[in-house]
């Protein structure tokens, strides 16, 4: 599986969208070189409450294009770093990937995937409604959270917009994202 790079954003702020940039830097073991949630441990505000010396697993916030296609349909306009992700993919199924699986980036950058980005209530602040797209639930019941991917910078990089996105599933028993 593979696919393109279709965005990459940053912001320095914390603030719920993040500016569209050119390129962006991944740093190995920290982020996206000048985003607020950047470092070897947890940036997320409610995160940091709870225990800030916790591991970043939230590296960089990776979202599928085709979300923005699905909700759009239901009459939500969504454009690339709206909802705060960091590298927007084309052509990857990125909820489907396990645990663990190494996406590269461009010439140099591979992220790990770690789990399941979980949407929060300011998902509606930015609009109204909109949370209701990116959860849903599943034939048993179950929540299904659809708003991307969290990784971990394994080799840093420079990404920009048109770059590859090449798909390496781990080896042995492949384990299911879970938020994180």
């Amino acid at each position: 599986m593979s696919g393109t790079v279709a965005a990459v954003s940053r912001n320095g702020t914390y603030s719920f969208t993040k500016p569209n940039r050119e390129s962006v830097t991944l740093l190995a073991g920290f982020g996206v070189e000048g985003d607020v949630h950047g470092g070897a441990t947890v940036k997320h505000r409610f995160r940091m409450a709870m225990d800030p010396s916790q591991p970043n697993l939230r590296q960089v916030h990776l979202m599928h294009e085709e979300l923005f296609e699905e909700v759009r349909r239901a009459g939500f306009e969504v454009t690339a770093g709206q909802l705060g992700e960091n590298v927007t993919t084309r052509g990857v199924d990125l909820l489907s990937l396990p645990r663990g699986t190494r996406l590269l980036l461009g010439e140099t950058a591979v992220v790990e995937i770690t789990g399941l980005r979980n949407p929060c209530a300011q998902i509606d602040g930015f609009r109204k409604g909109l949370l209701k797209q990116v959860v849903g639930r599943d034939e048993d019941g179950r929540a299904r959270f659809r708003s991307g991917v969290m990784s971990v910078v394994a080799v840093g990089g420079l990404v920009r917009p048109g770059d590859p996105v090449v798909v390496e599933l781990p080896a042995g028993p492949h384990r299911p994202l879970d938020i994180v």
